[in-house]
């Protein structure tokens, strides 16, 4: 099984922080995590609050423990409520289920982990964060 590489996981980060500016981007946190939803890496930029590392995590992890990213989750938590709401008792209340919580795959698409934005609106979030996946050669499911 394919990993996410602490050199990939830095590439992610710093090519995600460099989007959000490009973007206009308020400052940005972003986490890379393994398919165990280990962290390989995190980062926070200069004025982002210093509770963005949970939310961040929370975002990546709710995305890489169900297999569905951000986006999917907060479809679901809109359709079940009782899903999501009984998913994030399972994980502790450690899920975030909203854009910016990205899947990781390899080219054959393995989960290979995932990526967790977090600092602006959260679909601002999932873009930057496409971008530093993809710099890194990897593919992304926001």
């Amino acid at each position: 099984m394919a990993n996410i590489s602490h050199r990939k996981a830095r590439t992610i980060i710093s090519k995600t922080l460099a989007k959000g500016r490009e973007m206009g981007l308020k400052p940005l946190s972003v986490v890379v995590l393994d398919a165990g939803g280990h962290v390989i890496a995190f980062e926070r930029e200069d004025g982002a609050s210093p509770g963005r590392f949970e939310i961040a995590r929370g975002k990546a992890y709710g995305a890489v423990m169900l297999g569905m990213p951000g986006s999917a989750q907060m479809a679901r938590a809109e359709q079940q409520t009782y899903f999501m709401a009984a998913v994030n008792g399972v994980y502790g209340g450690q899920v975030i289920p909203v854009p910016g919580g990205i899947l990781v795959m390899d080219k054959r698409d393995n989960v290979i982990g995932a990526v967790g934005v977090t600092g602006d609106t959260s679909d601002n979030d999932a873009e930057a964060g496409m971008a530093g996946i993809e710099a890194a050669g990897l593919i992304g499911s926001a």
